[in-house]
């Protein structure tokens, strides 16, 4: 039996070996991507906190309009850290521009944070749009980096254009597109299978043979310590492995969402969001200093706000609301406020969402490791670079065992 499942180890890891150390060597760099972004760029997201006042969003809105007059804006996120800048997503790609600040109107190579609000975007029958399919002006534009004290531009990034977004695309999809997804999809579930049957392959058939198996024998030859490298290295790593490719299979097919959503009793899609009421003759857009302030009212300890602006006439205004302590970034509160007026149409905790939200929203936060902060991501680094060893280590194993085959094969002459 164990022939079996040497064989099946043996073949799907020569087959998919090359796209596992790719997925392995690419992971490395996405699990501390904001880390390296906000290292390689400090300027965009720190400032130096002033003895005065923030100024009003109104004011950083208007500089944001001064440096590209034809951008629109469709976010807004604040932090609760004083040494933090403002960050301004816009609609679309905004007119030139010159900053008054460091960076300029650099594009640079590198990905922020995310969606500000951290938490997806509301979908509804219409595929993810909002009220009459029009949708809700998603931050497909550049991310604007304001200081709150000077509003100053700090600087700008696309975050589509970014270092870690080509990194993340080959890490997903090879930078091939649908048919890249599915073959990295396909190549998670069958590492799957190798982790498997490894395991079964490592089984000890006696007591005393555990021992070896959970020791690296240092000193050895290199013959040996490949052999252990893969096998004693590869057990410690085996489970959390499994549980990046078993979250990789989740976000990477559609059917696993919709299968915890019927598991859980969710359901498949987000509501729509409210809308707002009929605006009376004269009325205008409910200004964001306003939102903010009813948003620090609803959670006055929280780590940040994100305003998202409605696109539609009749829309209304989203906050996503941070919490301390949240589990991860994604773990926001949500409330929906009336554009025109200010009144909340709805909120919704975090823990008030469905239960196959909040699971398919740990997908990635598991996946990179974030889940617990430093640790976890420390463990995580570890373990996708043990990840891109074990194809080569493996495949030495392979060579070795075909070199020693082949001189067992070999006839021996007869001395007279």
């Amino acid at each position: 039996m164990k022939l079996f499942f040497r064989n099946i180890h043996l073949y799907l890891g020569l087959a998919s070996g090359l796209f596992l150390v790719v997925v392995c060597l690419t992971g490395t760099i996405l699990v501390f991507e904001k880390e390296l972004e906000q290292a390689w760029h400090p300027q965009r997201y720190f400032v130096t906190p002033a003895t005065t006042a923030r100024l009003p969003l109104a004011r950083l809105a208007a500089a944001v309009h001064a440096y590209k007059p034809k951008a629109k804006i469709s976010s807004l996120k604040v932090y609760a850290d004083p040494a933090r800048t403002v960050e301004v997503n816009l609609a679309g790609t905004g007119g030139p521009g010159r900053p008054g600040g460091p960076e300029g109107g650099k594009r640079s190579g590198d990905r922020g944070e995310g969606r500000p609000g951290g938490a997806p975007q509301a979908k509804g029958p219409n595929g993810g749009k909002g009220p009459g399919g029009k949708g809700r002006g998603g931050d497909n534009g550049p991310r604007i980096f304001v200081n709150p004290y000077t509003a100053v531009i700090a600087g700008e990034m696309n975050p589509r254009e970014s270092f870690f977004h080509f990194v993340e695309e080959i890490h997903r999809g090879l930078v091939a597109g649908r048919v890249g997804k599915l073959v990295m999809g396909i190549n998670s579930i069958i590492f799957l299978f190798i982790l498997g049957t490894g395991l079964v392959l490592w089984w000890p058939a006696t007591r005393k043979a555990l021992t070896p198996r959970l020791k690296v024998k240092w000193g050895s030859g290199w013959k040996r310590l490949n052999h252990d490298f893969h096998i004693v290295l590869g057990f410690y790593a085996a489970l959390f492995l499994l549980i990046m490719a078993l979250t990789g299979v989740g976000m990477s097919f559609d059917w696993v969402t919709k299968s915890i959503n019927s598991l859980t009793h969710s359901p498949q899609q987000r509501p729509e969001p409210p809308v707002s009421g009929a605006p009376s003759a004269g009325a205008t857009a409910f200004a964001p200093d306003a939102v903010l302030a009813l948003a620090r009212q609803q959670a006055p300890d929280a780590e940040s706000y994100a305003l998202q602006l409605p696109k539609e006439p009749t829309g209304s205004i989203r906050v996503a609301i941070l919490r301390p302590g949240a589990i991860t970034e994604n773990a926001t509160d949500e409330v929906y406020l009336d554009q025109f007026s200010g009144r909340v149409l709805q909120k919704q905790a975090y823990a008030q969402r469905p239960v196959g939200q909040r699971i398919r929203g740990l997908f990635k936060p598991v996946h990179t490791g974030a889940i617990f902060g430093w640790p976890s991501k420390v463990l995580a680094l570890v373990v996708v670079l043990l990840g891109a060893t074990f194809p080569v280590t493996g495949t030495v194993m392979w060579l070795n065992r075909l070199r020693k085959a082949r001189k067992k094969a070999q006839p021996r002459v007869a001395v007279s």
